[in-house]
C-alpha cells in the first residue's frame, strides 16, 4: 500500500522531504556566520532530486523529433542534421546561474541518506578568518528554498485533496 501511495503522490513528496533538509542545512550555515573556520555547505538539490526519483545518471531527457520540419535540440531542422540534434541532446547541461560547489571531503547529513549530495560552497570572497558564509548569498538560497517548499507542499495538498475526494465519492 505505501509503494502505491508513493506512486501516486510522486516527486514532490521527495522534493519537500529534500527542501526540508535543505533548509536545514542553509539555516546551520546562517547560524555559523561569525564561526571562525566554517566552511559553508549546500545540497546539490538536482542530483538528490534525481537519484530520489530513479534517474541514475541525471542526464537531461533527450528532444524527440517527429517529422523533418520540426527543430532539433541544436536548433536545426530535424531533416536536415539529425546527428547535430541527437549529439546536443545527449550532450552535458550547461552550467547553472547558482554559484558552484565543490565535493565534500567525508562532511554529510548524519543518517539522512543524502550525505553524497551536501556539498562545501565555493567561496566568492573568503573572510580572512577562514570563514566561508556569505550571508546574503545564504538568505537568497533560504529564500528560494523555502519558495521551492511551499510549492511542494502545495502539490502535495492539490494530490491529497484529489485522493480524498476519489475515496469519499464512492
Amino acid at each position: 500500500m505505501q509503494s502505491v501511495l508513493n506512486a501516486y503522490l510522486g516527486i514532490p513528496a521527495q522534493a519537500l522531504t529534500l527542501a526540508a533538509q535543505r533548509t536545514d542545512v542553509l539555516a546551520a550555515n546562517l547560524a555559523n556566520a561569525d564561526t571562525p573556520n566554517y566552511k559553508a555547505r549546500d545540497l546539490d538539490f538536482k542530483a538528490a532530486l534525481a537519484a530520489a526519483s530513479g534517474q541514475t545518471d541525471g542526464a537531461t531527457l533527450a528532444l524527440t523529433t517527429t517529422a523533418p520540419d520540426d527543430l532539433t535540440a541544436a536548433g536545426t531542422l530535424s531533416g536536415t542534421s539529425a546527428a547535430a540534434g541527437t549529439a546536443a541532446a545527449s550532450g552535458a547541461a550547461a552550467p547553472g546561474a547558482g554559484t558552484a560547489l565543490a565535493a565534500p571531503a567525508g562532511a554529510g547529513l548524519a543518517g539522512s541518506g543524502v550525505d553524497a549530495y551536501l556539498k562545501y560552497r565555493v567561496p566568492l570572497a573568503p573572510a580572512l578568518d577562514g570563514n566561508t558564509v556569505d550571508e546574503q548569498l545564504e538568505e537568497s538560497a533560504f529564500a528560494e528554498n523555502t519558495v521551492r517548499y511551499q510549492a511542494s507542499l502545495t502539490f502535495l495538498n492539490v494530490k491529497l485533496h484529489d485522493l480524498q475526494t476519489a475515496i469519499s465519492s464512492e
